[in-house]
């Protein structure tokens, strides 16, 4: 979940969360006026940080630059038997909306409005993200709406809520994602026409994404070596990250209750990724059976040298794979804390979770740097977004 802002000269930061992430956002030149919402007589940790540095420094120079103010994520659980198995998808989302806002001090009547990113749940979520409005002590004053752009769906709330601060409709916002890939299914493509069969554009949009990753490894010589090598990196960066507390600062522990097989009931606190798999091996990856075909293997005005962190969503190791070779990207730039094939892709909010997980790491860097956040889209799209880090 991020938070998002409008103004003048001094800090900012992003807010994400995992099954569920939230991001405040606003525009440079109204960070004067936005202040004084945003620092409270209090000394959080969380505030000290966000206000510790006047962000002059080697910020923006435009004063119509937007910001990310802050952002949390919960943790990410294996779809049906992760610890969030039980756990309904508005739970997760107001548990990333109170903290992202309690980190900051905020009121959530300042804010203008609020977009939540949706794939899965019906209407795109629209019910649920207004339940999860009230939940988290939100008045009815504050409106809220979701957006569904599939894998992209967190990353658009972002782009969103940056343009209605952009074209002044509003001073202040939250961009969210949120999925529960446990307690709703991916294969119904709902009602469609049947003359679907007679375009061939309208019928590739159907054609399941794992087999779109199959096409992509077949087409640009992807080999299933190649893949395994790069899923275990994958595993290896995400538990090092875990090992090393990288993931500490931006995970809200969330209670919530686990049903065990049999049928017994008991309260979890989760507040550690699910899918990570430190002892993953090249060997043991290789014994794996291909999950879709039964012979398969499944910029910017910046150029590539420019950028520090590439959050590349690994929704498939043959599509990740491509984009690297393709562009020519030092692996040591991408996904240096593991991506999706070792934390998870809930698909609605995956985008605002690599947001939130690329400031965390370029603001460890400690220095001015800029990354890249990009993921492929079911139907055939594509997203991405450049973000600027200005230095401590």
């Amino acid at each position: 979940m991020c938070y998002v802002t409008a103004e003048r000269a001094e800090c900012v930061q992003l807010c994400v969360l995992s099954h569920l992430t939230a991001i405040l956002v606003v525009v440079m030149h109204r960070i004067k006026i936005l202040s004084g919402h945003l620092r409270p007589p209090g000394s959080s940790e969380h505030r000290r940080d966000l206000w510790r540095s006047e962000c002059g420094c080697a910020g923006s120079s435009s004063p119509d630059d937007v910001v990310v103010v802050h952002g949390r994520r919960t943790a990410v659980g294996k779809a049906k038997r992760g610890a969030f198995k039980d756990t309904t998808p508005d739970e997760l989302l107001s548990a990333v909306m109170t903290a992202v806002l309690t980190d900051v001090g905020l009121s959530p009547d300042k804010l203008g409005d609020v977009c939540v990113g949706n794939v899965l749940q019906p209407g795109a979520g629209a019910l649920m993200a207004r339940v999860a409005h009230f939940l988290s002590g939100f008045p009815e004053t504050v409106p809220v709406y979701t957006v569904n752009r599939q894998c992209s769906s967190g990353l658009q709330a972002l782009f969103n809520i940056a343009g209605a601060i952009r074209s002044r409709s509003i001073d202040l916002g939250l961009a969210c994602g949120v999925e529960s890939m446990s307690l709703r299914s991916i294969g119904e493509p709902g009602d469609l026409s049947s003359r679907l069969t007679d375009n061939d554009k309208a019928r590739d949009c159907i054609i399941p994404m794992g087999i779109t990753s199959e096409n992509v490894a077949e087409k640009f010589g992807i080999s299933r070596e190649q893949q395994d090598a790069f899923a275990l990196s994958s595993q290896q960066k995400a538990a090092r990250a875990q090992d090393t507390g990288a993931f500490q600062r931006e995970i809200v522990p969330v209670s919530t209750r686990f049903v065990d097989a049999d049928g017994s009931e008991r309260q979890v606190t989760v507040d550690r990724d699910d899918g990570v798999r430190a002892g993953t091996t090249l060997a043991g990856l290789g014994k794996l059976r291909p999950a879709f075909k039964p012979d398969g293997s499944t910029t910017a005005g910046l150029t590539v040298a420019d950028i520090d962190v590439f959050e590349i969503n690994e929704a498939f190791a043959s599509q990740a794979l491509y984009c690297v070779e393709k562009l020519g990207i030092p692996l040591e730039k991408v996904n240096p804390n593991g991506g999706a094939i070792a934390l998870g892709h809930p698909l609605g909010c995956t985008g605002a979770r690599q947001v939130v997980t690329l400031l965390n790491e370029l603001r460890r860097r400690g220095r001015r740097a800029y990354g890249v956040v990009s993921m492929c889209i079911g139907t055939g799209m594509g997203a991405a977004a450049v973000f600027e880090y200005p230095g401590p």
